[in-house]
């Protein structure tokens, strides 16, 4: 190999975090708010429902802890990946560290894979809760569920691992314009010389498995969920329940799937397109799912409602009593 080809394959110390490649300069700053009003909004909403869960005891059942839980995730994952391409935009610092961009890589796959091992836990619970009343308490507990939750992150770690650290061994050939709103293996894989049909292949099976695999158990056992409360005929607040997660699940599926679809097909959408579609089966759930636990989890919805005119009424006080005095 000659010296040339040698250096092109040195390793890359920086990225460029192009984001959408076609978009015009006019159009940052409304780009830039928008993504910056979707993080607001994420922190604030997710770590409302979060907060409420934590310090309202009679919140703290495994079915809402499984919903803090999620919410912490799709969190964790707006913090990680939201600042970065919002000041990419918004100050015109484009460039991070390749240190960094695997970073981003590790906790995009981990997060996103530990979201379908919550929504298949979530339809676990459900499934016990309708399917064995009775023994409910016996079988799905907080303590069992944290030690659920710490085999799921360490399994959904193991694959993030192996990407991030396999990608840090590829060449390069002085590509570094990651054309994404963050850095994942696909776009990763895209900067290197060499031929990465292979780990282009494994990286896709190894999605649809991580999507596919919980997807069918959450459909398995809501068929079976489904058939009960309509045997049964008096599965009415079971019924809303399960509508509700499975408006959570659609929200988390049905982008993805199209997305992993739109791949296989023979037309080929521009990248700025999949950058779009990409931020938007991302982020718009953590925007979404909030709000369907908010309007549609009962005990939930009267907590907040309760703790808002608590502090309604407190301020009304306090005005009026600031009114008396200096009357």
């Amino acid at each position: 190999m000659d010296s040339s080809r040698m250096s092109n394959q040195s390793r890359i110390l920086e990225v460029i975090l192009v984001g959408f490649p076609s978009l015009s300069p006019t159009f940052f700053p409304l780009v830039s708010t928008a993504l910056f009003l979707v993080y607001i909004f994420s922190l604030f909403a997710n770590g409302t429902v979060i907060s409420l869960i934590v310090l309202k005891e009679h919140l703290q059942k495994p079915m809402y802890v499984i919903i803090a839980i999620l919410s912490a995730s799709d969190l964790l994952f707006d913090t990680i990946t939201l600042p970065k391409i919002i000041a990419r935009y918004w100050f015109g610092a484009a460039t991070m560290s390749f240190v960094g961009c695997l970073f981003q890589v590790f906790w995009v796959h981990q997060l996103g894979t530990m979201d379908a091992f919550i929504l298949m836990l979530m339809a676990i619970d459900r499934y016990v809760a309708i399917y064995r009343p009775l023994r409910y308490s016996s079988i799905i507990s907080n303590k069992r569920l944290g030690r659920v939750c710490i085999i799921f992150v360490f399994l959904t770690s193991l694959t993030p691992l192996y990407a991030a650290l396999s990608d840090s061994t590829i060449s390069y050939c002085g590509r570094v314009r990651i054309n994404s709103c963050f850095c994942n293996n696909i776009v990763v894989h895209a900067l290197s010389c060499d031929d990465m049909s292979f780990q282009r292949y494994l990286s896709f099976a190894l999605a649809l498995f991580v999507l596919l695999t919980p997807l069918a158990f959450i459909i398995f056992s809501y068929i079976i969920i489904l058939a009960m409360i309509h045997s049964s005929g008096n599965g009415q607040k079971a019924f809303y329940t399960c509508t509700t997660h499975i408006l959570v699940i659609a929200v988390y599926y049905i982008p993805r799937l199209f997305a992993y679809t739109a791949d296989l097909m023979p037309v080929r959408l521009s990248i700025d397109i999949n950058v779009l579609l990409l931020c938007l089966y991302t982020f718009m759930p953590h925007v979404a799912n909030p709000i369907i636990y908010c309007l549609r989890t009962k005990e939930i919805k009267q907590t907040l409602r309760s703790i808002l005119e608590k502090h309604l009424t407190t301020r009304v006080n306090q005005n009026v009593s600031i009114f008396s005095i200096r009357d």
